[in-house]
């Protein structure tokens, strides 16, 4: 069954580069990414852990944990985190899971369901790469899926981030393209004698459903 916006994430235990977690609780009060990749010692997953190693200051600014994912064992995720750190200038500093029986894998979709640990190959034994961004409430707020070719830009996750934290915490929604500081969008559930209490300075409206609003602090 495909996980969708909204679901509640499985959760599970597993065996990591920094030890053993179980998901729900790991995850606390705060956010989780959970991010897969095909394989390691690969070109495209080495440039990606890297990267993510960088940004992951930023996530924990906002509350936000990072956990990746394949189907390697965590001695090979140890290993290569050396060539990351070699060539990417930064080793990854967020836990890794070992997930070589497939569990997780399989739990969130990111697998072939008829992939067997173990043995492995490019068409059904690969962790494609994916994302989940996961709340507080543990259920699921966002999900990509990427070709194994193409790496992601995690800099668009950082944004989404943003986009959803300011929505839990102001009921405003961001537009297309949209940038940390610049306006937002009250959302269409607040009415407007509501909107005048939480928006004083007022908005603009080039249409009574397209409000208009300074980013709040």
């Amino acid at each position: 069954m495909a996980l969708r916006i909204g679901d509640e994430a499985p959760n599970f235990k597993a065996e990591t580069t920094q030890g053993p977690i179980d998901f729900h609780q790991w995850i606390g009060d705060g956010y989780a990414i959970l991010f897969s990749h095909p394989k390691d010692f690969t070109p495209v997953c080495t440039t990606e852990l890297g990267y993510m190693a960088k940004l992951e200051p930023e996530f924990k600014k906002r509350n936000t944990k990072v956990l990746g994912l394949s189907v390697d064992p965590v001695d090979d995720h140890k290993r290569w985190a050396k060539d990351i750190e070699e060539t990417q200038g930064k080793a990854p500093n967020y836990p890794i899971i070992g997930d070589a029986d497939l569990n997780v894998a399989k739990l969130y979709d990111m697998i072939h369901p008829n992939a067997a640990g173990g043995k492995r190959t490019a068409a059904d034994n690969a962790t494609v790469r994916s994302v989940f961004v996961i709340g507080p409430d543990k259920k699921i707020k966002l999900t990509l899926t990427y070709p194994m070719s193409t790496g992601r830009n995690f800099d668009e996750v950082l944004r989404v981030i943003d986009s959803i934290q300011l929505t839990a915490k102001h009921k405003v929604a961001t537009p297309v393209n949209w940038k940390q500081g610049e306006d937002v969008i009250i959302v269409p559930a607040v009415s407007d004698d509501e909107a005048k209490q939480k928006f004083p300075g007022g908005w603009k409206a080039p249409k009574p459903y397209l409000r208009i609003v300074p980013q709040p602090k």
